[in-house]
């Protein structure tokens, strides 16, 4: 090879690998995104705008899940433009790195556009380190959209900010959608979190969000879903159409012998007739080669069972239970680890996961 034909591709190979930026980008007017309305978030009294537990609990609740509820997960900045380009800027609070979790997951951006009464999903804002700059959008056509940004899974942010044409106008979202009213909140563990979605839009409670089109409130806690009864008392207070309790991969029969039915009445105490969902352990996939982890699961499913049917003969007719059986499939294929779920593993959870919830909010 000669030399003139090495250095031609090098050049091709540079500009191959280097992302595409929009011609102008550098002179985006950016608005801060504290300014917009802002879903997925369960309490108004919270420490920082984009933490998910409200400032009352930093002192009660355990270090470890005041820690988790800086991250942002199932947050979104809702918003209205006519831009034909769409930038963002953000930064975190941690800069988390995970040797079985994508980047764009952990801690990058997703961009969805309201179509037709769906959310599309348009494209991803990649991480670069603790501050990052992405355009997610180009060339669109320059019409009205709705929008809606979702936020880190496993970091914090300490600041959002859109970037639009200088000319265009960015304005609050005129569509209620998801809706805000009567959210559903769930709470549970790294699965619920998003651990290990390729992105931070195809989470199990974002994904059923846009589904059902309402909003969910994510509490999920990495490795630390179990059952504190203050995160109840926190829970019983919001205005929700239905709780979902999907914590047991993070308890042991013992923890839920002491606290699972306490949790549970703490949240009917103050919500008499919302429905409550009671989900089982999902059947990890390497539990099929390790019995050891099927039989605990068996044990702490048997046991939910027989709650369920307890609270059933007390009377309450607002409870529902989620089987685990074929949630995230049977071909062993939906985890990334044996246990986190990869976006083939949350889009059937979500799936499964979607006639139950539509059926218990009619």
């Amino acid at each position: 090879m000669t030399k003139s034909v090495f250095i031609l591709v090098l050049i091709l190979l540079v500009f191959e690998l280097k992302p595409v930026q929009a011609a102008g980008d550098d002179t985006l007017k950016y608005v801060n995104g504290a300014g917009f309305q802002l879903i997925g978030k369960g309490f108004s009294d919270t420490e920082n705008l984009y933490d998910r537990l409200p400032a009352s609990l930093k002192d009660k609740t355990r270090p470890p899940v005041w820690s988790l509820s800086k991250n942002c997960s199932g947050l979104a900045i809702r918003f209205r433009t006519n831009s034909r380009i769409i930038a963002a800027k953000w930064e975190l609070t941690g800069d988390v790195v995970m040797n079985h979790f994508a980047p764009s997951g952990i801690k990058g951006v997703d961009l969805y556009c309201l179509e037709k009464g769906q959310w599309l999903f348009v494209n991803s804002g990649r991480p670069a380190g603790k501050a990052s700059s992405s355009v997610i959008i180009n060339h669109m056509e320059g019409k009205d959209k709705e929008y809606m940004l979702y936020l880190p899974l496993y970091d914090g942010v300490s600041k959002v900010e859109i970037g639009v044409e200088p000319k265009a106008s960015i304005e609050q979202p005129v569509v209620d959608s998801p809706r805000k009213a009567k959210p559903v909140v769930v709470y549970g563990t790294s699965i619920t979190q998003g651990g290990c979605a390729s992105r931070v839009g195809m989470s199990y409670t974002s994904q059923l969000s846009r589904m059902l089109d309402r909003q969910f409130i994510n509490l999920g806690f990495s490795g630390n879903g179990q059952l504190d009864l203050e995160v109840a008392e926190a829970m019983a207070g919001i205005d929700a159409s239905c709780f979902v309790i999907d914590c047991l991969p993070n308890v042991d029969p013992e923890q839920m012998k002491g606290k699972y039915l306490r949790f549970f009445e703490i949240i009917r105490r103050n919500n008499p007739k919302t429905p409550i969902l009671l989900v089982e352990n999902l059947h990890y996939t390497h539990g099929s080669f390790n019995p050891k982890v099927s039989a605990l699961i068996a044990e702490k499913n048997a046991l939910l069972t027989s709650y369920y049917k307890e609270l059933k003969k007390k009377g309450d007719r607002n409870i529902f239970y989620l089987r685990a059986d074929g949630l995230i499939g049977d071909d062993l294929e939906g985890t990334v680890d044996g246990v986190h779920l990869t976006d083939l593993g949350f889009k059937r959870l979500a799936e499964n996961m979607y006639p139950v919830l539509k059926k218990i909010l009619k």
